[in-house]
């Protein structure tokens, strides 16, 4: 008995799970067949529609989306990019050019001052006196200078009358050329007295702004000092050094020795402002051998003094000048191995072509090759591109959608009717 009342339960055990699989299977058979006709209806083979109704990008009968840029003409500069720094056009220290002691000093540090302008004094008496000593001298020997004249005079009248000898006449001819030479020597001799007063008066030698005040009132300076007295810098105009590789020296050294003004513009550190234009003036006699490369100078006006001495900037100098040039928006551009290459629209197709750049200049890059005037190029949406691609342009985006959504409108209509 107890064998037959355990074998009754595990058949009713098997009839309770065969009961639950079935109620399982007809469930999800019920969801299923109770889903609306829909997108997964519609595709064929039961498979859930994609890009152009279940056509991937790399089929060739999908239809991409792109933007376009039209190539055009425009005149480009060629320019050589370079980094330089800023100089004073003129720096000068200036120094005593005489012993003695600074008495004053009539400037205020980094105050502008003009050529000339009084800067400061040093003692000027001890060169006053020795003025005063020579122009003494030279009265004196002016005096005996004339009596040695006048004596020449009464000797030459004497001979005539062979009442002199000649020998006396001789002798006082040369003193009368001793007495003027020394007349001569005293006057030298005043006028360097003279200099060394004005020389007292030390003033300035430029236009520009003093620096710091490397001496005070009442110290001794020399002549034979180098440390001077203060720095005076010319900020307008200034100039820009810089250097560009050997190379380049083709396209700007005649241009230069035949007085042509090539311009130069320099912008800050990032490039993206200009803080003054000037024209190029000097270019090195030498290729600097440790570099390859040659240094230049440039003159820039700079009333509002955005260039500063040492100053960093990036310098851009333009060499020539691309008259009516091809020119297609630079993203357009793209590089492979084999090169740069873009595609070209042609009707609903693109066409790969290779092309040769030339100068950027700003979003706008050079086509020497391979675009013409006036074509189309695709700027966006290149990634899944490919020659003979089929594309549409963004511009009919907007119509397909309406179609799209009139179309997906209509679907849930009759989805909606379906009992």
């Amino acid at each position: 008995m107890p064998a037959a009342r355990s074998r009754s339960r595990l058949v009713w055990t098997l009839l309770a799970l065969v009961a639950i699989a079935l109620a399982i299977f007809y469930g999800v058979h019920l969801l299923r067949g109770s889903q609306p006709a829909g997108d997964d209806a519609a595709a064929p083979g039961g498979r859930r529609g994609g890009m152009g109704m279940g056509r991937g990008p790399n089929d060739p009968s999908a239809v991409i989306t792109v933007a376009v840029g039209k190539a055009g003409l425009a005149d480009v500069p060629v320019s050589q990019q370079a980094l330089g720094t800023v100089i004073p056009n003129y720096s000068v220290t200036v120094t005593s050019r005489v012993d003695g002691e600074l008495m004053a000093v009539y400037f205020t540090e980094g105050q502008y001052v003009k050529k000339g302008q009084l800067l400061a004094q040093i003692d000027p008496r001890a060169y006053q006196a020795t003025l005063d000593q020579y122009q003494g001298e030279l009265a004196e020997n002016q005096a005996l200078l004339k009596s040695a004249q006048l004596t020449v005079e009464r000797y030459k009248r004497l001979f005539a009358k062979d009442s002199l000898a000649k020998q006396d006449l001789d002798t006082q001819v040369a003193t009368v050329g001793q007495y003027a030479g020394a007349v001569k020597a005293d006057q030298a001799q005043i006028d360097a007295a003279k200099l060394n007063l004005t020389y007292a008066k030390i003033v300035s030698p430029i236009d520009g702004f003093t620096g710091l005040r490397l001496v005070d009132p009442g110290n001794i300076v020399q002549s034979s000092s180098t440390t001077g007295i203060v720095t005076v810098t010319q900020t307008n105009p200034i100039a820009v050094t810089f250097s560009i590789p050997q190379g380049q020296i083709v396209n700007v050294l005649p241009k230069l020795r035949n007085g042509v003004a090539l311009p130069v513009l320099a912008m800050d550190q990032l490039g993206t402002h200009t803080l003054a234009s000037g024209t190029l003036k000097f270019i090195s006699n030498e290729i600097d051998t440790t570099t390859g490369s040659i240094k230049l100078k440039a003159l820039f006006d700079n009333p509002d003094e955005k260039l500063y001495p040492n100053q960093f900037v990036n310098v851009s100098l333009q060499t020539d000048t691309l008259h009516n040039a091809v020119v297609i928006p630079s993203a357009a551009v793209q590089l492979s191995s084999d090169g740069h290459f873009v595609y070209v629209v042609k009707g609903d197709t693109v066409e790969r072509r290779s092309i040769e750049t030339g100068p950027v200049l700003g979003d706008q890059t050079v086509v020497s090759k391979g675009v013409a005037n006036d074509e189309q190029v695709v700027t966006r949406g290149i990634d899944h591109l490919r020659d003979g691609a089929k594309v549409s342009l963004e511009s009919d985006k907007p119509k397909a959608a309406d179609a799209s959504a009139t179309k997906t409108t209509g679907k849930h209509a009759a989805g909606a009717a379906q009992p």
